[in-house]
């Protein structure tokens, strides 16, 4: 087997041979040409000649017959080169033979788009060439057999002219396809003989039908009678009409048959191809649906798969894993039924919240603040048993569900342990965090009728342990009731300003050592249309754990200060007059405290010294760094600063020194701690002196009898507010008592003493 690879290499070095084949060639053709040329005797030729050269010029051309579809060609123009050659001799047979070669080659050139190089001479050349070899073999030949030089026989005997011509033809076919073989090897990687076999032989016709012309027409002229010359040219040419008739009939045939042939093969083809493409589609199809339905089985697998993650995401918290509050509704949904049915099938829920969550947030992030409720939901799934249920409700609040535990004692105690465990700190983020749980505890009940009842008793129990601070809390329906009381009081409080139901009492703060009237604590009172007067201590922590405590502190910035300015106006003594209000710590962490503040003090005009802001130790305390920052901005602002209750928030003297206090008031527990004479005031004694020391002044706080007044005085404490000295009052009352020029500080006489006597004359509470 040949390598189509080395065909390829050398296919240039091929192209190449060829070319100086084609080179050889034409150059021996014209030395032949030339060579016959100079052979020629310079006898006059005569007219028969020149007819003869005329018709191989410019008819032989065009009278070839091809049969369609075949290698089979009919020309004049071997018969002409034989004619001559046997009436003129090799000489002009090879001159002949060049000049019907080169009008042939122009003729087709003309009617072709385009030819090979060197095509009209090379092909002129070759054709030279190849009568002048044949010339060669014949002349050896007529010597071999009849012992003469061709141009001496005698050629009007028909068996050597048959002779002649026969070998003439012969040489002339055999040298013609052995050169058109040798050169289309040259091109091609063939074998000779295949291809000389394939390609060349067909044309032996073409020559030995030319030699049967040239004899048969030498024939009639050698006889000499015009007639008779006449009639055979006459012959012939119907002869050759009738035949070109036949072989155009033949071709046109051939053309129709072919052109069937092609539609036919056009049409299997295209039939071929279709049947080819809907095998293709058939199989492109069957590939496309197993490919579906392997997706679709891929596409059900993964919506199989979706769908027990759905129902699981949608019955699961995302963050903890754990059950979530439609989880848990559908559970206690069904212990409530159960239970109803058979009261031996107790249960217990847990409401659980995270105390002080939100710090966490602030201060280490809400990524750190996730992974502390992750590890909350693995401590509570840790104590509890497989059988129960712990769930995620939203934010930091959790539910337990204890089965089998017949009385709250036994809850109470896992609730115990649950506390002890949450409690041990651990490390997250490179932080040691530490955390505590508000636990409220529901009984089952036979009165629960839905998962939200049980959940709202829990939930209140969990609130009133907050509130207790003192272990997990069960609920009873007193719970309830101080919590709707509470819902209540909530609701109604957000419309008592704007139904004129808040108002203001002020409390003296009193010089110790004068008398002379600082100012006053400005103190926030409540009278409910159907409940009458309630008590701070009641509405105040619900405004502080509800969002209502800024717009309250705002209204009575407000009020306080247009009431303070009022005040200040009555006399030249009363121009210094200060008041104090009270700073909830939620409002304090606002960065609207300052605008307010400010708004305030534009509203009223009074000077920013006289306005005083009180802020619980505990509140200073909760986040130092970021009080000092916030209470720097408010002492920006002129006002002044004073630190509430001091001495129950366990103060750090660290910070303590820089927090920008004008004013240290020292908390009620202390003075009333303190004996009449004197006795157990070492605590005291140690606040003054710190407060002294840090050059603030000292505000004493519940003075109710002269001898703590007396006691305070030689300690060295400068102000002091109670009810020794005036209960808080109405304004109206206040402003009664300016007018009149009272004397702040009691005597035997005074009818001031009397008053921590007075019916109204309850502890205080210093709750704005």
């Amino acid at each position: 087997m040949e390598n189509p690879l080395a065909t390829t290499a050398e296919l240039p070095s091929r192209t190449a041979l060829s070319y100086y084949v084609k080179i050889a060639v034409s150059a021996l053709g014209i030395l032949a040409l030339a060579g016959a040329l100079a052979a020629v005797p310079f006898t006059p030729i005569g007219f028969s000649y020149i007819f003869i050269l005329a018709f191989a010029v410019f008819a032989a051309p065009r009278m070839t017959l091809q049969l369609s579809g075949s290698n089979l060609t009919l020309s004049f123009s071997d018969a002409v080169v034989f004619f001559t050659f046997i009436v003129y001799g090799g000489e002009l047979a090879v001159i002949t033979a060049f000049v019907e070669t080169f009008s042939n080659c122009v003729y087709l050139k003309k009617r072709r788009k385009e030819s090979p190089k060197f095509f009209v001479i090379f092909n002129s050349s070759l054709a030279a060439l190849i009568a002048a070899a044949t010339y060669g073999v014949v002349e050896l030949f007529s010597r071999a057999a009849y012992g003469s030089a061709f141009i001496e026989l005698r050629l009007t005997d028909t068996r050597t002219l048959a002779a002649v011509l026969g070998v003439t033809a012969l040489a002339h076919f055999f040298f013609s396809s052995a050169f058109a073989a040798f050169y289309q090897k040259l091109r091609t990687q063939g074998s000779f003989l295949e291809i000389w076999k394939t390609h060349c032989v067909s044309s032996a016709l073409t020559h030995f039908t030319g030699a049967g012309i040239a004899g048969a027409t030498f024939k009639v002229f050698n006889y000499g009678d015009v007639a008779l010359g006449v009639i055979s040219f006459i012959v012939i040419a119907v002869a050759y009409i009738n035949y070109r008739t036949l072989i155009n009939e033949i071709n046109r045939s051939i053309a129709n048959v072919e052109e069937a042939e092609r539609q036919k093969a056009d049409s299997e083809r295209r039939r071929a191809e279709i049947e080819k493409a809907r095998r293709k589609e058939a199989e492109s199809y069957a590939e496309e649906l197993c490919r579906s339905l392997e997706k679709e089985a891929r596409a059900n697998d993964a919506l199989r798969k979706s769908e027990r993650e759905l129902q699981h995401a949608a019955s699961h918290d995302s963050l903890t894993g754990l059950a979530n509050r439609k989880r848990l509704n559908d559970i206690l949904r069904d212990l409530i039924s159960v239970y109803k049915q058979d009261p031996s099938a107790t249960f217990q829920v847990l409401f659980l919240d995270i105390r002080s969550f939100k710090n966490i947030n602030d201060t280490l992030g809400h990524s750190i603040g996730d992974k502390v409720l992750s590890v909350a939901a693995k401590r509570f799934s840790r104590v509890v048993n497989a059988e129960d249920t712990v769930a995620r409700i939203g934010g930091d609040e959790f539910a337990i569900v204890l089965r089998g535990l017949a009385t709250a004692g036994k809850a109470q105690k896992v609730a115990r342990k649950i506390h002890r465990n949450i409690t041990q700190p651990f490390s997250l983020g490179g932080n040691r965090v530490s955390i505590d749980v508000n636990i409220g505890i529901a009984p089952c009940d036979a009165e629960y009728d839905s998962p939200e009842e049980i959940l709202r008793d829990a939930d209140i129990a969990m609130h009133y342990a907050k509130e207790r601070k003192d272990g997990p809390a069960v609920f009873t329906k007193e719970l309830r009731h101080r919590f709707l009381e509470r819902v209540r009081f909530e609701m109604d409080l957000r419309h008592a300003v704007e139904r004129n139901e808040l108002s203001m009492h002020y409390q003296p703060i009193v010089s110790l050592l004068d008398g002379r009237l600082l100012g006053f604590e400005a103190l926030l009172r409540w009278h409910h249309p159907e409940f009458g007067n309630i008590p701070p201590n009641k509405f105040i922590p619900i405004a502080e754990s509800s969002d209502l405590i800024q717009p309250i502190t705002n209204w009575i910035l407000l009020e306080t200060t247009k009431q303070i300015a009022a005040w200040q106006k009555i006399g030249p003594d009363l121009a210094d007059l200060e008041v104090s209000v009270n700073i909830a710590g939620r409002h304090l962490s606002s960065d609207d405290l300052s605008d307010q503040v400010e708004n305030a003090l534009e509203n009223s005009g009074i000077r920013p010294e006289t306005l005083k802001l009180e802020i619980t130790e505990s509140t200073a305390m909760e986040n130092a760094e970021r009080s000092i920052s916030l209470l720097n901005r408010l002492k920006g602002l002129g006002v002044k600063l004073s630190i509430d209750d001091f001495g129950t928030g366990y103060s750090s003297l660290s910070y303590l020194h820089r927090l920008p206090f004008d004013t240290l008031k020292i908390d009620r527990s202390f003075v009333s701690g303190a004996g009449e004479r004197g006795e157990d005031s070492g605590i005291l004694q140690t606040i003054i002196s710190l407060g002294t020391n840090l050059k603030m002044r000292l505000v004493a706080e519940g003075i109710e009898t002269e001898a703590q007044l007396a006691m305070l005085r030689n300690l060295g404490c400068d102000y002091g507010q109670g009810y020794l000295f005036s209960k808080p009052r109405a304004a109206e009352d206040i402003e009664k008592l300016l007018y009149e020029r009272h004397a702040w500080l009691p005597s035997s006489k005074d009818p001031a003493i009397e008053l921590h006597s007075d019916s109204d004359s309850q502890p205080h509470i210093p709750l704005f």
